[in-house]
């Protein structure tokens, strides 16, 4: 392939067109995908990341892994991008979102090698995402109100089945499940949601998974600031602030000129005073909580220890917020008022039924519990190191919004890859309905959401090709024959090598998952197919330092 002659395009750089750019992205989203291929379902494996500091990563949750990458090539960026993406909207199906936008990828490649024009393609896989959404909406999806409470606990279970949690699902699943239904609240058009950052979750060293406890509360990560406080306040009035609690000093840049000792030692007492006067201010207001995000010293503490308060210094702003919503607090940023004078108006109180500071392992935590304005939850963690803490993190994260999507949604879709088995059944059947080029992207989509079932039997050490085929026998006779429609339900056993009812035991995502999953990694694919030039400017030249630094 000839090269343009840059002089006449004053281009600085180089260029790479057609057949060359679609090879290189291919490769870059493959190798890509091929990192994280092999920690895909319930048998995968882990990924040990170590970075340029030495700071080790143990995990198997795709966004993590591809975070955790340095990537270069743009391309790859894309699918990076797109699994963060899916973390952000979902919160599960990260690594087969990656997987199956590269085998959607690599399989256009292979037709446009074949003549078939890359506007065909991207038409064709339009269609088939458009017609898969509606599929799974009207044959695949389930009703959790036809599965009852269970419907929750099985799309916990299914969600951390892969994860480090996994040995445990009994007992995690009806954790994360207790702690999301509690954060319910409805919004002001009426909509029912379940946040998850309502769901605080703290990992604490020591003792075995099995002992991470579920606190109907707020825990905070602090301790009071000194031990002659209360360590338990019933019918707290709790005061968030956002300013030091400190001795009054005076303004950088101001000079007085003392003459007289007496009036030296006047200015030391005031600045006392005018300390005091801000605490009573604060605590004429009834509060017996008080919690800062900044500093409180040794003077301000004597006040709240003379009057029976518990204080709370270096409470986090992303706590301090979380704490004022579900009490109704106001964050102080400063006393002063409009009239130029400071006050504590009691308007700004929270109110909480008990704030108490218990002993879990070998540090302290505040438990603020029965909050007024919104009920919050908090699960700690425990574990024997650092890595096991924040890959059980990222494992109840992950179930977490698997549950609140069931939740939201209320349609969830039996799992093991029957989702993508009865697909690609019905794809194929579609695209031979369909008298134009885009019979056969629709054709390589089908063939293409074959690599879901097809790795998670590999990674399980199980026959694929033998699997795969009897999935899809499966699923073809409950499309073909009205007799055994319930067989849409089919999924893999990956521990036994055989295919059975998944949503009879209990393998079921949210509907929502399996739908993002599949327009966004179509969308992905769609965006590099669309690329036949990369040009790559050379960076501009230093310029020499005159004086030979």
């Amino acid at each position: 392939m000839s090269q343009p002659n840059f002089s006449k395009l004053n281009l600085d750089g180089e260029i790479t067109s057609g057949e060359d750019v679609r090879q290189q992205n291919v490769t870059a989203v493959v190798a890509i995908a091929n990192i994280v291929k092999s920690s895909l379902g319930p048998e995968g494996l882990d990924k040990m990341l170590v970075d340029d500091v030495g700071d080790v990563t143990t995990t198997n949750d795709g966004a993590t892994i591809l975070r955790q990458l340095d990537v270069e090539h743009p391309a790859a960026k894309v699918l990076v991008d797109l699994a963060e993406l899916q973390d952000n909207e979902v919160g599960d199906g990260t690594t087969s979102v990656v997987i199956l936008a590269a085998e959607l990828l690599k399989r256009a490649n292979e037709l446009i090698r074949q003549k078939i024009h890359p506007t065909s393609i991207i038409a064709g896989y339009r269609l088939a995402c458009k017609e898969v959404v509606k599929y799974i909406k009207r044959e695949l999806s389930v009703s959790t109100e036809q599965l009852g409470v269970s419907a929750l606990m099985s799309t916990a279970t299914t969600a951390m089945s892969s994860k480090i949690i996994g040995a445990d699902p009994e007992f995690f699943g009806k954790m994360v499940v207790d702690a999301i239904t509690r954060v319910k609240i409805t919004n002001s058009k009426g909509a029912v949601r379940y946040p998850v950052k309502a769901v605080k979750v703290l990992k604490c060293h020591g003792k075995s998974m099995a002992e991470s406890i579920y606190v109907e509360g707020f825990a905070l990560n602090c301790t009071v600031g000194t031990r002659a406080m209360p360590l338990r306040i019933t019918d707290a009035k709790i005061a968030c602030l956002d300013f030091d609690l400190t001795k009054h000093k005076m303004h950088h840049g101001v000079k007085l000129t003392v003459t007289d000792p007496i009036e030296l030692e006047k200015m030391r007492q005031r600045e006392l005073d005018i300390t005091k006067e801000r605490i009573e201010k604060i605590l004429a207001s009834g509060a017996n909580v008080v919690l800062t995000t900044k500093g409180i010293d040794d003077i301000c503490l004597k006040y709240f220890v003379e009057a029976k308060v518990m204080g709370v210094r270096r409470v986090t702003k992303e706590d301090m917020r979380m704490i004022a919503r579900t009490t109704g607090a106001s964050v102080c940023l400063t006393l002063a008022n409009m009239e130029g004078e400071e006050s504590f108006p009691v308007e700004m109180l929270g109110t909480a039924k008990e704030v108490q500071q218990e002993w879990i392992s070998d540090r302290e935590m505040i438990f603020i519990r029965d909050c007024t304005e919104s009920k919050t939850a908090s699960i700690v963690l425990r574990g024997a190191n650092e890595f096991a803490l924040d890959e059980m993190e990222r494992s109840v994260h992950d179930a977490l919004c698997a549950v609140k999507r069931t939740l939201e949604s209320k349609m969830v879709v039996p799992g093991g890859g029957a989702v993508e088995a009865a697909l690609s059944i019905y794809l194929e059947t579609f695209a031979t309905t369909l008298a134009s080029r885009e019979q056969l992207a629709i054709a390589e989509f089908a063939e293409a959401l074959l690599v879901i079932p097809k790795t998670l039997a590999v990674n399980a050490a199980q026959d694929s090709t033998e699997l795969v085929a009897k999935l899809r026998a499966h699923h073809n006779a409950a499309q073909t024959d009205p007799s055994k429609k319930k067989l849409f339900t089919t999924g893999l056993d990956l521990k036994s090598g055989k295919v059975r009812d998944n949503i009879a035991a209990g393998v079921i995502e949210p509907a929502m998952s399996k739908i993002k999953s599949i327009q966004f990694a179509t969308e992905a694919a769609i965006t590099i197919l669309r690329i036949d030039d990369m040009i790559t400017l050379n960076p501009d030249p230093q310029p020499e330092d005159p004086h030979g630094h």
